[in-house]
C-alpha cells in the first residue's frame, strides 16, 4: 500500500447552497482543479472526493457536495446524497454568499451541530463588496456574525492582522464556531481558512486511538492469526491485518504472523507466551482450542469495534442475540461492496451460525455499502461489519441511528463469538467491555463476580466443553441485561450507554 486509505482520512466536507462557491473553495485549498467550476448553478452532481496532505494535519479526504437547495425531482436525489455525506463528515466547511443567510443555512448549522460536529462556517465573494456602500455583501455579512454571536461562541479569523485566535476562552465540552470571509476567486483569505480547518479538527484525529499496540505494549509479542482462504485477496493481506501489523510496528511491539494451522506449532516454538493472540473472526474455534487460556484472544473485527466504533455499545446489542425468536428481521450491513462467494461471511456463515445457536428461523436482510434503512423499526437486531473502509464518524452515526431507533446494534466478530459460546474470552483483552459483559450476566443469572468457574465461565450458554459450540439456547432470554423485551411482536428498546 503507497497510499493513506479514506478511512484514516479526516473527512472535510463542503456544505451549502449551489453556486455559493464551494467548489471554487475547495479548488483554491488543494491549488488543483478538483471541481468543475461553473456560473450555471448545480454544476456539481454527486459528491466530488478529492484526497490530499493537509499539513501538519496529514492525509484529509476533501468532499465537494451539491447545493442543499437543489430542485426538483433529480435535485431531491442530489439533496440526499449531500445529507448522506453528513454522516461521514469529521470537519464541515458551510459556505454562504457574503450577505446571504437563510433557512438552508440554520438548518444544516443545526444539524452538524447536534452531531458534535467541528464547524467552519465561510462566508464567501467578498470581493464583490465596494468600500464605504451600506448595503454592499462585505457590510451585510459583519451584521451576520454579529448575529451568529448571539448563538454561537465564534472564532473570527482576522484577514487583516492574520492573527490565529486561541479557543481556550470557550469552555472545554463547547465546539466553537470558526468563520472566515473569503473570496475564492481572487484568493482573499484562504490561507486563514486553511488554518481555521487546522484548528478546528478534532482531537481525537491528532491523537489518534491505536488498533492494538496499547494492548500489547513494547517489546512484546503479538500472533496475528491470517486464513488464507477464497476470501483472502490474492498477494495481499486485508486492510485490518495489515493496519494491526503497522500499528504493532508503530509501538514498538513485535508481530508474528501465522496461519491457523501453524498456530499451535508457532506458540510450542516461543520461549515466552505472547501478549496477544488475534484471529480471524472464522477461525475462532480452532483458534481458542489451540491458545493457552492464560494468553488473552480476540479478533481482528472486535479491534475495528473498538477503533472504528464503539464497543461497549456492540457488546450490549450481541447480548439482544438472547431474544432472537422465529420470524425476526435482522440486518446483515457490510461497509464495502465486494461480490460474494460461496461461503460468504455475512450472506452465509453469520446466518447459519445464529440460526443453530437460536434454533429459530429468522429473516435476514442484507445491505452493502451506504445504504442503509431510513426506518429501522422493524429490525431486533442490526449485525455490521468492522466498517474498516470507513472512517470512524461514519461507523458512530450508524450506532447513533440505532440507538434512536432502540435497535440493537453489534459487529460481525462479537456475533460470532456469542454464537460459538467464546463470547467473554473474546472479551478478555477490553476490560471495560468484559466487565459490562459480566455485570450483566450477574442481573439475568444471579451469579456474583468470584463465583466458581464451572458456574459462570459460558455465561447464557450450555456448552460443549471439547469444541465449545453451544449446545441449545437457555429458554429465558437476558431482557434484564439488555433492557430489551421479548416476543415476536414487541418492539425492542435498547438501553443506552453513555
Amino acid at each position: 500500500m503507497t497510499t493513506t486509505p479514506k478511512s484514516l482520512r479526516l473527512h472535510i466536507a463542503f456544505f451549502g447552497r449551489r453556486n455559493v462557491g464551494k467548489s471554487s473553495l475547495l479548488n483554491a485549498l488543494t491549488r488543483q482543479q478538483v471541481s468543475i467550476v461553473s456560473p450555471v448553478a448545480g454544476t456539481t452532481t454527486d459528491p466530488v472526493e478529492k484526497p490530499m496532505e493537509l499539513l501538519p494535519l496529514g492525509p484529509v479526504l476533501f468532499i465537494d457536495t451539491a447545493g442543499i437547495d437543489d430542485t426538483g425531482e433529480l435535485g431531491a436525489l442530489r439533496v440526499q446524497k449531500t445529507r448522506q455525506v453528513l454522516e461521514r463528515t469529521d470537519l464541515a466547511v458551510l459556505v454562504a454568499e457574503a450577505g446571504t443567510w437563510g433557512n438552508f443555512e440554520s438548518e444544516i448549522l443545526a444539524e452538524l451541530t447536534a452531531r458534535k460536529t467541528p464547524t467552519v462556517v465561510v462566508f464567501n465573494k467578498i470581493d464583490l463588496a465596494h468600500a464605504g456602500d451600506a448595503s454592499s455583501p462585505n457590510r451585510g455579512c459583519d451584521a451576520l456574525v454579529a448575529a451568529l454571536l448571539q448563538k454561537h461562541q465564534l472564532i473570527i479569523s482576522n484577514p487583516a492582522t492574520k492573527a490565529s485566535p486561541s479557543p481556550a476562552c470557550y469552555g472545554a465540552s463547547q465546539l466553537p464556531l470558526r468563520v472566515v470571509k473569503t473570496s475564492a476567486a481572487q484568493g482573499i483569505a484562504i490561507s486563514e481558512l486553511r488554518q481555521a480547518l487546522l484548528d478546528a479538527a478534532p482531537p481525537d484525529f491528532i491523537d489518534s486511538p491505536a488498533i492494538l499496540g496499547d494492548l500489547v505494549g513494547p517489546g512484546e509479542l503479538a500472533v496475528l492469526v491470517v486464513p488464507i482462504d477464497k476470501e483472502a485477496p490474492k498477494g495481499r493481506l486485508i486492510l485490518p491485518q495489515v493496519q494491526s501489523i503497522r500499528d504493532l510496528l508503530d509501538s514498538d511491539a513485535y508481530c508474528l504472523v501465522v496461519k491457523e494451522r501453524e498456530l499451535r506449532s508457532a506458540l510450542n516454538r516461543l520461549k515466552t507466551p505472547p501478549k496477544l493472540v488475534v484471529t480471524d473472526s472464522q477461525a475462532f474455534l480452532k483458534v481458542a482450542a489451540d491458545t493457552p487460556r492464560s494468553v488473552p484472544m480476540t479478533s481482528f473485527s472486535i479491534l475495528m469495534s473498538r477503533f472504528k466504533g464503539d464497543l461497549l455499545a456492540q457488546v450490549q446489542g450481541a447480548l439482544a442475540i438472547e431474544n432472537l425468536r422465529g420470524g425476526d428481521r435482522v440486518l446483515i450491513a457490510e461497509a464495502c461492496s465486494h461480490h460474494p462467494i460461496g461461503e460468504d461471511i455475512g450472506r452465509v456463515k453469520i446466518p447459519r451460525w445464529l440460526t443453530q445457536y437460536t434454533g429459530a428461523k429468522i429473516h435476514f436482510e442484507h445491505m452493502q455499502g451506504r445504504d442503509f434503512p431510513a426506518d429501522l423499526a422493524d429490525y431486533k437486531l442490526v449485525i455490521h461489519c468492522g466498517a474498516c473502509m470507513w472512517n470512524r464518524r461514519e461507523m458512530l452515526s450508524r450506532i447513533l441511528r440505532c440507538q434512536q431507533a432502540g435497535v440493537p446494534i453489534t459487529n460481525y466478530g462479537l456475533t460470532i463469538a456469542y454464537s460459538l459460546g467464546i463470547f467473554e474470552r473474546a472479551l478478555q483483552p477490553f476490560p471495560a467491555a468484559l466487565e459490562f459483559f459480566r455485570n450483566a450476566n450477574v442481573i439475568n443469572t444471579g451469579l456474583q463476580p468470584g463465583a466458581g468457574d464451572a458456574q459462570k465461565t459460558k455465561p447464557f450458554q450450555r456448552l460443549c466443553p471439547p469444541c465449545e459450540m453451544p449446545l441449545k439456547r437457555l429458554k429465558t432470554p437476558v431482557a434484564k441485561a439488555t433492557g430489551l423485551k421479548s416476543g415476536a411482536n414487541e418492539s425492542n428498546t435498547a438501553a443506552t450507554i453513555d
